[in-house]
C-alpha cells in the first residue's frame, strides 16, 4: 500500500473516531478577520497536498485528541448514579467507604505496595447482581478525589452494557484497539464532562474477544495503562466470574478484584466458587448490593475483605 493510500485510510479511521477533518469542499473558502468569507480565486494553492494529507493521517496518536462526549448528569442521577458535586447522600457516602481502600492500595499506601494496584476489576458470580452499577459508581466517586483520575473500561465484552447505562451510543474501544495495530488507545477514549473521568467502551463486537483478552497485546496494553499516569486509577468492569471465562483471563492482571454480591440473591457456593478463580489476584474485596435495609444497614470490615451495602441493579 503507498502512502497516499495509507494517508487516505488513516483520514478515514479518523473521521470515524470523530475527529474533525476539514472537508475537501471548503478549500477555497477562507476566513477573514472580520469573520466574513471569501471564495479564493487561487485555492488550488492551497489545496492540500498528498503529504500534508499524509502529515494529519499519520501524526502520533497522542497529538489526536480523544473525542468528548457529554453525559447527562441529571439522568444518571435519577437512575442512580453518583453525581459530582451533588449534595451528600446515603449512596455517596457509601461508595466513600468502599473506594478508600482501594484508593489507598492502588497509590501505594496500604501496608504493603501492590503490583498494578491502580488496576481494579468489578465483578461478581453471576449476571444481575449490579456489577455495572457498582463500577460506574466507583469512578464517580472517585473522579471526586482532588489527587486521582479515573478510567473506566467496559471490559465486558461479550455482553457489553456500561454505556447503555450511561446513556451513550456504541463505539469503537478496546478491541478496536487490540485488533487493529493503526488503532491507538488515546483515539478511542471518550472524556467526558465530570473532569477527572474518561471512558473506554469496549469496541466492536469480536467472535474471539476471550482470546483478545488473553493476548500479548493485551497485556501490553494493561502494563502501558497501569503505568503511564501516575495519579489514575482504572476501573473494569468485567463479565461475571462463572459465566464466561474472560472475567478469570482480565484478572490475572488485575492487583485489586471487586466481587459484588447480591444480597440474599447469591448462594454461598456460588461465591465461593468465584473467589476460588481468583487465587492469582492480591487484592479481593466483596461489595454486598441490593440489601434490605429493613433488615440490614451499616458496613462492616473482616478479614482482609471491606464490605458496603449499595441497594442498585
Amino acid at each position: 500500500m503507498s502512502l497516499i493510500e495509507q494517508a487516505a485510510q488513516r483520514l478515514e479511521q479518523l473521521r470515524q473516531l470523530g475527529v474533525d477533518i476539514p472537508d475537501s469542499s471548503d478549500e477555497g473558502v477562507v476566513q477573514s478577520k472580520s469573520g466574513q468569507e471569501h471564495t479564493s480565486e487561487r485555492s488550488e494553492e492551497r489545496r492540500p497536498s498528498a503529504k500534508s494529507a499524509e502529515h494529519v493521517a499519520l501524526q502520533s496518536p497522542e497529538m489526536v485528541m480523544s473525542r468528548r462526549i457529554e453525559l447527562d448528569l441529571d439522568v444518571l442521577s435519577e437512575a442512580g448514579i453518583i453525581r459530582p458535586n451533588a449534595p451528600r447522600s446515603q449512596l455517596a457516602d457509601e461508595y466513600r467507604v468502599v473506594k478508600r481502600p482501594l484508593i489507598d492500595n492502588a497509590m501505594g499506601k496500604g501496608a504493603a505496595r501492590i503490583k498494578d494496584g491502580n488496576l481494579i476489576m468489578v465483578t461478581s458470580a453471576l449476571p444481575g447482581e449490579g456489577k455495572t452499577f457498582t463500577a460506574a459508581n466507583l469512578a464517580m466517586s472517585i473522579a471526586m478525589e482532588l489527587d486521582n483520575t479515573v478510567m473506566l473500561v467496559d471490559a465486558d465484552v461479550a455482553r457489553p452494557n456500561l454505556l447503555k447505562v450511561l446513556g451513550l451510543p456504541p463505539t469503537l474501544g478496546l478491541l478496536d484497539v487490540l485488533v487493529d495495530e493503526t488503532i491507538q488507545l488515546p483515539q478511542v477514549l471518550l472524556r467526558t464532562n465530570v473532569e477527572k473521568l474518561t471512558i473506554l467502551p469496549s469496541g466492536t463486537q469480536h467472535p474471539r474477544a476471550t482470546e483478545l483478552l488473553a493476548s500479548e497485546a493485551m497485556a501490553r496494553l494493561l502494563e502501558d495503562m497501569a503505568s503511564r499516569y501516575a495519579d489514575r486509577i482504572i476501573i473494569f468492569d468485567s463479565p461475571p466470574l462463572l459465566v464466561t471465562t474472560e472475567a478469570r483471563t482480565l484478572a490475572s492482571h488485575m492487583g485489586q478484584v471487586v466481587i459484588v454480591v447480591k444480597a440474599e440473591g447469591t448462594t454461598h457456593s456460588d461465591v465461593k466458587q468465584a473467589l476460588a478463580t481468583l487465587e492469582a489476584c492480591p487484592i479481593k474485596l466483596m461489595l454486598l448490593n441490593q440489601v434490605n435495609k429493613a433488615t440490614q444497614g451499616g458496613y462492616g470490615y473482616g478479614y482482609g475483605y471491606g464490605y458496603g451495602n449499595v441497594n442498585k441493579e
